[in-house]
């Protein structure tokens, strides 16, 4: 799943390089992804009104479904 998130992101940055995943777990169970990108790409990834990152979150809740577990994507 931290691949999958990591492929997303590098496919709309420019500085695909400076992308980075990191994952903590929650005392309930559940996993936080924090998406760490360059400065200047972050518009990139938030996109308009935060229509990309919602379909980020989206896709990857869909694919955490199938292994039951519950994340969240947090973008910093």
């Amino acid at each position: 799943m931290q691949e999958l998130l990591k492929t997303i992101a590098q496919g709309l940055v420019e500085n695909p390089d400076e992308v980075e995943v990191k994952v903590d777990e929650n005392p309930n169970g559940s996993l936080v992804f924090h998406l760490h990108v360059a400065e200047s790409d972050m518009g990139r990834v938030i996109g308009k009104q935060g229509r990309i990152a919602k379909a980020i979150r989206v896709v990857m809740r869909s694919a955490a479904t199938r292994s039951n577990t519950k994340i969240s994507v947090e973008i910093d």
